[in-house]
């Protein structure tokens, strides 16, 4: 009957995409929705397939499908082949399902994507991969291979170089496809890019998510303007190869129970994830400025705080007199399992577990070397947390949107200028946007700058920066650079030394300077900013320096 062979479909469909949603189903086995659905249905009361809940900020709530150990016995005379040969071939053994759980969030992501593939390519056969560069190959008809990369939060950028790099040493497929989470990290890719021995287009995760095979989303890493999916794998130039990994010698049934453990992608919501990503990129947060970088109110941040600690995944730790917010090592291991990165490393730079149990958690006492950091500078810290956290609260009330918070780690820009290589290593970055206009900055919290020379030396980095065309290269348009200072008179102090040296090197950078009172009075977009050469205080991003936002120097 034709049920029968819808569900005989999904079945094998299950075996080669574990984990994806109906409507992926649908895409990818060529059924209608109504079929699928309906066939689903009849599987799990069967007790052939399974299904868990699932969403995030990008993907609306849905429920994503996966075979019992029933299924999996069903299935594999169905493909020819005995129950162990089928646990080696597939990716549905106990050891593919644990590492599928882990990267939920991102493998629904490419599950999209090859949705959307398949709307102009069918037939397609997905592969995942457990370690190597690519996370998935989709084979095409035609035998074009499409390699997918995803560079997720928490990959730095030394770490996916690294990867593109070992990719581009083994076998390549025919297009390489990169998801990236914003346009920074996109345009890093593009220069990684440079040379390619591929062709490859690149573009952003939640764009990913929402678009189909014919809207225009994709870039090359060399050349303006975007084309479609369909476009991007047409212009592939060979077939290409599908890497292969070695496979186990033996694979165990994944079993109907799953460990708790490996369930935390599937029940937490968008909203809590989203504060672990926040809790990763700002360690030692305070509840409300929490609150503030997710826009709700301290209530509603208190009991997604409560969820992560009943989860193991964060904690309220007691510094200083009061509790701040951080990641347990089991949240860090969440998010690096779902990132690929590695979960020693993370917790080796952002550990808030003490080197000695017993003893008081002082900086000194800290596992991890950066939140060690931080704490030590817990007053710093704390300021830049508030500055953030106030700015995306008052946004939406001025008609801005907030783009992009950077931290410090992800804030950094490296640039060559001559024979040396240069950064500048700000507390924070951000892009608001209104009406279509981007207006990216720089932050710098100082507390310590108070005579003439330590100024100037705070200032050096940028104006070897904008000396260059990387801030435009790196961001469109040129960055304004915020400083804060503790009072009125350093900041006049600031100005004054800023102008000195801009005259002097024949740089100019978009400069705006503020101290801590003016900010608690106006709110960091209120008239609470003043650059080189005026008295009067300005709102954030008001001329004079929009009108030279494309200019380079």
């Amino acid at each position: 009957m034709r049920a029968e062979t819808c569900e005989g479909a999904l079945v094998r469909q299950l075996g080669e995409t574990p984990l994806a949603d109906r409507l992926e189903l649908a895409a990818l086995s060529g059924w209608s929705h109504g079929a699928v659905y309906a066939a689903a249905g009849r599987l799990e009361e069967a007790g052939l397939a399974a299904s868990l809940p699932h969403a995030t900020d990008l993907i609306p709530p849905t429920r994503r499908f996966l075979l019992t150990d029933a299924g999996l016995r069903r299935l594999a005379p169905g493909e020819g082949m005995g129950e162990e040969e089928l646990l080696r071939m597939r990716p549905v053994s106990r050891h593919w399902r644990r590492l599928l759980l882990e990267r939920l969030d991102a493998l629904a992501v490419i599950y999209r994507l090859t949705a959307a593939l398949a709307s102009c390519a069918h037939p397609l056969r997905l592969r995942w991969y457990r370690a190597a560069s690519l996370d998935a190959a989709v084979a095409v008809p035609g035998g074009r291979v499409v390699g997918v990369v995803r560079q997720g939060l928490a990959s730095d950028r030394t770490g996916f170089s690294r990867r593109l790099r070992r990719l581009f040493e083994g076998p390549l497929p025919g297009v390489l496809l990169l998801l990236l989470p914003d346009e920074l990290r996109l345009r890093h890719a593009r220069r990684l890019l440079g040379g390619a021995p591929l062709p490859a287009f690149l573009a952003l995760e939640r764009e990913v998510v929402l678009a189909g095979a014919d809207d225009r989303i994709w870039r090359l890493p060399s050349l303006p303007g975007r084309i479609t999916l369909a476009e991007a794998v047409r212009l592939g130039g060979q077939r290409g190869i599908a890497p292969v990994e070695t496979r186990p010698v033996r694979s165990a049934l994944p079993g109907d129970v799953i460990p708790e453990h490996l369930l935390a992608p599937s029940r937490l919501k968008p909203a809590e994830k989203r504060a672990l990503d926040l809790l990763l990129d700002w360690p030692w947060l305070a509840l409300e400025d929490l609150a503030g970088l997710l826009a709700v109110s301290r209530a509603r941040a208190s009991r997604l705080v409560l969820r992560l600690e009943a989860l193991d995944l964060a904690a309220r730790v007691p510094v200083a007199g009061r509790r701040r917010l951080m990641l347990t090592d089991r949240g860090l291991a969440l998010i690096a399992h779902r990132d690929r990165v590695s979960a020693g490393a993370l917790r080796k730079r952002w550990s808030a577990a003490p080197l000695e149990p017993g003893e008081p958690l002082t900086w000194r006492n800290l596992r991890g070397s950066r939140s060690r950091q931080l704490l030590r500078h817990l007053t710093h810290t704390a300021a830049v947390h508030g500055f953030v956290a106030a700015l995306v609260r008052q946004a939406p009330t001025c008609g801005w949107e907030v783009t992009q918070i950077d931290p410090p780690h992800r804030a950094s820009r490296y640039f060559r200028q001559g024979e040396g290589l240069h950064s500048v290593r700000p507390d924070a970055f951000g892009l608001l946007r209104r009406d279509g206009s981007p207006c990216p900055f720089f932050l710098e919290w100082e507390r310590r700058a108070v005579r003439p020379r330590t100024m100037a030396d705070r200032l050096a980095p940028y104006l070897r920066y904008y000396s260059t065309s990387r801030p435009v290269d790196d961001h469109g348009v040129r960055p304004e650079v915020l400083v804060v200072l503790h009072d009125e008179l350093a900041a006049s102090h600031f100005l004054r030394v800023a102008g000195t040296e801009m005259e002097r090197t024949g740089v100019q950078v978009p400069l705006r300077v503020s101290h801590g009172g003016a900010l608690e009075e106006e709110s960091p977009l209120g008239r609470a900013w003043r650059t080189t050469g005026e008295e009067s205080t300005r709102a954030l991003f008001e001329a004079p320096f929009r009108a030279h936002e494309g200019a380079k120097p």
